[in-house]
């Protein structure tokens, strides 16, 4: 098994920064799309094997470090009762949001083994297939009550700002309730064989430090507290004006974006903690030498120490296979 990846989460020397994407398969690769011919997003989650097969994919182009269970952030919001549809251009959308605190009452307690069994025999799938670590993940409590309330993906974030501003308290009682699944889900992906898992908080990004301090990080800092047994990563994306309250959720590890240097957030967070990212995914369109100077500029501004080599986002559609396989050659060249 290569170890490299939980060896940089615990901080220890490593001769290189080790690599994988996030969204690393998925449909910029032709045979994914192959895979997938037919099949509509919702169910080809659903099916384990078809699920198990397009996580290996990259691995076989690729030499990545580790490797993501695939599936989808709002599949624990669907297994609560919510309408799940992924159209077209649009991307998720949720036909019945929650728009009024009368509707939490349309939300049900899932079982991860019962409501959503396919993730876990999905992991169960690719446990003895694998030479690497494999990542659980999960959506956190904010960003899927920002999807459950916005009806699917929303830049602005009006209707969840403003449920959140006009009922707090009905709010957290939702946060609350997405943790308490959260927590099972990824406990459980845990127990399937997952090395480690990923809290998303894509949405929280958008809040200011005050709302973001009230809401989204209590939310995701129990998360951290009652998930047991391999290391938790949370990713926010546009995480700058919120890194000072990073430092409190109580993570193994932290993933960022783009947007800030990860010197930055080294000396907010401390020497010691683990960081992950952050090369711009759209780098991936350059020419080959602005693609492996801009891999060098990330390893060297996280320096040797507890770094994992990441985009700063999911791989896009139209992204150049050849600017993937660049940016992980260049990665696995590097010696400190």
């Amino acid at each position: 098994m290569n170890d490299l990846l939980l060896r940089a989460l615990r901080s220890e020397p490593v001769e290189r920064p080790p690599v994988w994407f996030m969204r690393q398969a998925g449909r910029y690769l032709p045979e994914y799309l192959q895979t997938r011919s037919g099949t509509d997003f919702l169910t080809f989650c659903r099916s384990p094997e078809l699920a198990a097969e397009v996580t290996l994919q990259p691995l076989r182009r690729f030499p990545f470090d580790a490797s993501i269970v695939f599936n989808d952030i709002l599949v624990p919001p669907a297994a609560m009762g919510l309408d799940l549809r992924f159209e077209d251009k649009r991307g998720p959308i949720f036909r019945d949001p929650i728009r009024h605190p009368s509707d939490l009452s349309r939300l049900k307690i899932p079982s991860v083994q019962a409501d959503m069994p396919e993730v876990l025999e999905t992991i169960r799938l690719l446990i003895p297939q694998l030479d690497v670590p494999l990542f659980g993940f999960a959506g956190a409590p904010f960003t899927l009550a920002a999807y459950m309330i916005e009806g699917g993906g929303a830049k602005e974030l009006e209707q969840v700002k403003g449920f959140m501003w006009r009922y707090p308290q009905e709010f957290t009682r939702l946060l609350t309730l997405l943790g308490d699944v959260v927590i099972d889900y990824l406990n459980a992906q845990i127990e399937a064989g997952c090395a480690a898992v990923q809290l998303f908080d894509t949405w929280a990004g958008g809040l200011d430090p005050q709302d973001y301090a009230r809401f989204a990080a209590p939310a995701a800092r129990r998360v951290f507290e009652q998930v047991k047994g391999a290391p938790a990563l949370y990713y926010c994306r546009d995480s700058a004006a919120v890194l000072p309250a990073l430092k409190g959720l109580g993570a193994d590890a932290y993933a960022f974006d783009w947007r800030i240097d990860l010197r930055t957030a080294r000396a907010v967070l401390g020497p010691d903690v683990p960081v992950m990212g952050n090369l711009d995914p759209v780098a991936l369109y350059g020419p080959e030498e602005v693609i492996r100077e801009k891999v060098r500029e990330v390893i060297q501004s996280a320096g040797p120490k507890g770094h994992i080599f990441n985009i700063g986002h999911g791989l896009t559609p139209g992204t150049p296979v050849e600017g993937v396989a660049a940016a992980v050659d260049e990665v696995r060249r590097w010696r400190w």
